[in-house]
């Protein structure tokens, strides 16, 4: 649905250029707001400003700074921000003992470290009107899958993280939530649906029989930074086909 000029809104999306940030950056700019886009592969950068004829500006979570600057950017060139959401992140699936200490520590930078700096920054830009964060966490947070510990440390993490940071800005009108997400089909997790065998073992976790799209997420995350829904903050959403809290029955099989 279309919105009036009066009814736009300004948002940052950090991590635009992957599959969710994407499409959810399309459909914000679709629905006539404002958006910034923040991320790291300059070509892909490009090419999505010229697309959606929006700013870009080029955001490393190596560098936390650069996350404080495109918020200040995306203020400058807009006035204000009314939505900051987090698209940033990787991938690690190893046990823990094959983990090494770089992994470890490019894991927390990557989904812990750009989680925080973003409600940090957030904070400042929206200390006047207020605003939406939505950060990712992640269904391996909250259900115990194996090879997971890494990433599951991390996205705990920022379940954590969104739940201190609701309850110290709500007096600011800052909402602070996060999607959890299942196995959802992008360029990152290609290597976990790319072949047959491995997409038949993904889709069998899950409840519903089928792996996450990205128009799945980005869908959940465009309701939760609309004003509308203004009375939600705390809250880490599930949008991961059942494979957190939902034990599948078991599959017939053919033949």
């Amino acid at each position: 649905m279309s919105v009036t000029v009066g009814d736009a809104q300004n948002y940052v999306i950090l991590g635009a250029t992957g599959s969710v940030g994407s499409e959810l950056s399309r459909r914000l700019v679709k629905a006539g707001h404002k958006v910034m886009l923040g991320g790291r592969d300059q070509e892909k950068l490009n090419r999505l400003s010229t697309e959606l004829d929006s700013p870009a500006y080029k955001i490393d979570a190596a560098q936390p700074q650069t996350i404080d600057e495109c918020l200040k950017q995306a203020e400058a060139n807009h006035g204000s921000v009314d939505g900051v959401v987090n698209c940033i992140g990787s991938v690690l699936l190893k046990p823990a003992h094959l983990t090494s200490d770089e992994e470890w520590a490019q894991t927390l930078s990557v989904n812990l470290t750009s989680a925080f700096i973003t409600v940090r920054s957030a904070a400042q830009v929206m200390r006047k009107n207020g605003g939406s964060v939505v950060l990712i966490s992640s269904a391996a947070a909250r259900a115990g899958i194996a090879n997971h510990e890494a990433i599951a440390a991390a996205k705990a993490g920022v379940a954590g993280l969104t739940l201190s940071a609701a309850a110290t800005y709500a007096s600011r009108g800052i909402r602070v939530n996060a999607v959890a997400p299942g196995l959802v089909k992008s360029n990152m997790t290609r290597h976990l649906w790319e072949s047959e065998a491995a997409e038949a073992t993904s889709i069998s976790m899950h409840a519903l029989d089928r792996l996450g799209e990205p128009a799945d997420v980005a869908s959940l995350i465009e309701w939760l930074v609309n004003p509308e829904n203004s009375w939600m903050t705390g809250q880490i959403l599930g949008i991961d086909g059942g494979l957190a809290s939902v034990i599948p029955r078991p599959r017939q099989k053919s033949g």
